[in-house]
C-alpha cells in the first residue's frame, strides 16, 4: 500500500464482518490484529547475496502505514517484507494489508487468495493498484487508490465498525505536512543495509512515457515542510541518510531550501535527481555543501531519438560526461541508470552504453530492460501496435522482455542487457571506473563487488539497491581481498577497455 493519502469514495460495502468478528477482545476493548505485507516477485524475494544480505535499504511504506493507524484503534501489528523474510504459512490476522507494484501483483494476488480463503479480509494498495484498480479489486475486499495518509486511517475505522467499503481514493487536497513520525522502531535494523531512509517530496514534474508516476499520481509535486524533514533526521540521529524522492530537484526553490537546512546537520546523504541539476551551478554547489555524496541519475539512453521517443528530451547525451564530471568534482558519486529496448535501439547499443559507462567513470552503472507498465502511455502505445507479448505482471520487473522490440529479437534484447552488465562489472572495467570514482574506496569496492555478483546472477535473483553507505561494508567479505589482489592486473589492462 503506498504510504500516502486518500478519500473514501462510494461503492458497495465489502464483506468484512467475518474479519472483524475474528478480532480479539481484551477486557471490554476490541483488539484488531493487523498484518502489513510487502510481497516480492521471484527475483526480488529473500535470497541472501554476496554479503549474506541484500544491498537493500529499509522501505518506508510499511512503517509509514504503521504510523498512520489511529491511536484510538487498539491493535496488534505484524510487518513482513518478503525482501528479507518469508510470509508464514500460518499467519493469522483480522486484516491483511499489502502494497503492490506491478512486478509483485501475481504474488500479492496469490497471497490474497490464500488469506481470503481462510476468511481474512485483504486490502490492496500501491502503484499497481492505483494504475489498474478494477483488476486489483477482483482480488481484495478493499483497494486503496493513490496515496493512503487519509484513507488508510479511515478504512481502519470503517473496518472496526463493520463498514469497510470496497474502494478508498486519494484526497484531492493531500498534504504531507504534520504527519506522524514513521515507525522506524518496527524495522529489523540488522536485516537491511540502513534504516536511515527519508522522504521530502513525492511525484515528478516530467511526463516520461515509461514512468508510472505521472500516470498514477499526476505531475503535481508534493512537499513536506523543510523544517519537518530536518527535524525527522535530527530525531533519528542519522549521520548518513538516503532520500527516496523520485526527483529531489523538481522544485528548485524547495530543493535549495532543503539543502540549506541539511547543512547544519552535518550528514552525508544519497538520493535521486535528474541531469538538470548539473546545469544549475548554484543549486549543485549547495547540494554538495549539504552533504550529498551520491545521486542516482536516469541517463536512460545515449540516443537523442530514443529519449525523444519516451518524452525525456531534457536529457542530452552530448552533455552526459559534463554532468558526471560536475558531480565528481564536488565529491558526489553517480549511479547512472540506462534502459534498453527503445525503438531507436539496435544491436550495437549494449556494449556502446556499457563502454560509455566505463570510460565516463560512472561509479555504479545500472541497466534495465524497457518495461511498459500498465496504465502508462508506453503500454497504451505498444498495446495499440499489438506489441505487448505478455500480461504476466511477474515479468514486469525490468529484467524480462514483455514486448516486441522494434529492431531486434527478444533474445537479442535479453542477451544484450546481460552483456552490458558483465562488461561494466568486469574487474578491468571496475578498475578503470575507480580512477574517476567520487566514492570512498571502501564504499566503491563494496558496492561494485555487490553489483558484480548480481550482474552474474540476474537470472537467479536481483536484490542490489542504491546506495551502499554502511561503514565497513566491503570488509564483510573475503571477496574484497580477492578484488584487491586482482586490481593491479586489472589496472594494467584497463586501458584496453574500449
Amino acid at each position: 500500500m503506498v504510504s500516502s493519502a486518500s478519500q473514501q469514495s462510494g461503492g458497495a460495502l465489502s464483506s468484512d464482518t467475518a474479519g472483524a468478528a475474528r478480532c480479539r477482545t481484551r477486557e471490554e476493548h476490541v483488539v484488531i490484529r493487523i498484518a502489513l505485507i510487502s510481497p516480492k516477485g521471484r527475483l526480488y524475494r529473500h535470497r541472501g547475496g554476496i554479503f549474506r544480505r541484500s544491498l537493500r535499504y529499509a522501505p518506508l511504506t510499511l512503517p509509514t502505514l504503521a504510523s498512520l493507524i489511529p491511536a484510538d484503534i487498539e491493535h496488534e501489528l505484524t510487518l513482513i517484507d518478503e525482501g528479507i523474510e518469508d510470509v508464514p504459512h500460518d499467519l493469522d490476522a483480522d486484516l491483511i494489508g499489502m502494497t503492490v507494484i506491478t512486478g509483485t501483483a501475481p504474488r500479492a494476488y496469490d497471497l490474497a487468495h490464500r488469506f481470503r480463503t481462510r476468511g481474512i479480509p485483504v486490502v490492496l494498495g500501491g502503484p499497481h493498484v492505483t494504475l489498474v484498480p478494477d483488476e486489483a479489486s477482483l482480488h481484495a475486499d478493499a483497494v486503496v487508490v493513490g496515496y493512503a495518509e487519509a484513507s488508510w486511517p479511515r478504512l481502519l475505522r470503517d473496518f472496526s465498525r463493520h463498514r469497510m467499503r470496497s474502494r478508498y481514493d486519494q484526497d484531492p487536497d493531500l498534504s504531507l505536512a504534520g504527519l506522524p513520525p514513521v515507525r522506524r522502531d518496527l524495522i529489523p535494523r540488522r536485516r537491511y543495509l540502513t534504516t536511515n531512509v527519508f522522504e521530502a517530496t513525492r511525484g515528478c514534474v516530467h511526463p516520461c512515457d515509461f514512468c508510472v508516476v505521472p500516470s498514477a499520481w499526476g505531475r503535481r509535486p508534493l512537499q513536506k515542510p523543510v523544517e519537518e524533514v530536518a527535524d525527522e533526521i535530527r530525531r533519528t540521529g542519522a549521520r548518513k541518510a538516503i532520500f527516496v524522492d523520485l526527483n529531489l530537484i523538481a522544485d528548485r526553490a524547495y530543493a535549495a531550501a532543503l539543502f540549506e537546512a541539511l547543512i547544519p546537520l552535518r550528514i552525508e546523504w544519497y538520493g535521486l535527481a535528474t541531469t538538470l541539476l548539473a546545469a544549475d551551478g548554484p543549486l549543485l554547489d549547495v547540494c554538495a555543501r549539504s552533504g550529498c555524496r551520491g545521486l542516482l541519475i536516469g541517463f536512460e539512453s545515449l540516443s537523442a531519438g530514443g529519449l525523444a521517443e519516451v518524452r525525456k528530451r531534457f536529457n542530452t547525451p552530448d552533455s552526459y560526461r559534463e554532468v558526471i564530471e560536475a558531480l565528481h568534482a564536488r565529491r558526489i558519486a553517480v549511479q547512472g541508470t540506462f534502459v534498453f529496448g527503445l525503438d531507436d535501439d539496435t544491436a550495437d547499443i549494449f556494449l556502446k552504453t556499457a563502454r560509455f559507462a566505463v570510460t565516463a567513470g560512472i561509479d555504479l552503472p545500472r541497466f534495465a530492460i524497457l518495461t511498459p507498465f500498465p496504465g502508462t502511455p508506453l503500454f497504451d502505445r505498444l498495446a495499440a501496435e499489438g506489441r505487448i507479448l505478455s500480461r504476466d505482471w511477474s515479468r514486469y520487473d525490468g529484467q524480462h522482455v514483455v514486448f516486441q522490440p522494434a529492431q531486434m529479437s527478444i533474445g537479442d534484447l535479453e542477451r544484450g542487457t546481460h552483456s552490458a552488465w558483465r562488461h561494466a562489472y568486469s574487474y578491468a572495467s571496475i578498475a578503470r571506473r575507480l580512477r574517476a570514482a567520487a566514492s570512498p574506496l571502501s564504499v566503491f569496492v563494496g558496492t561494485n563487488l555487490g553489483y558484480r555478483f548480481y550482474a552474474r546472477n540476474l537470472k537467479r535473483f536481483y536484490t542490489c539497491d542504491w546506495p551502499a553507505v554502511r561503514d565497513g561494508l566491503s570488509s564483510r567479505a573475503g571477496a574484497e581481498r580477492r578484488l584487491a589482489h586482482r586490481l593491479p592486473d586489472a589496472r594494467r589492462t584497463a586501458g584496453k577497455v574500449a
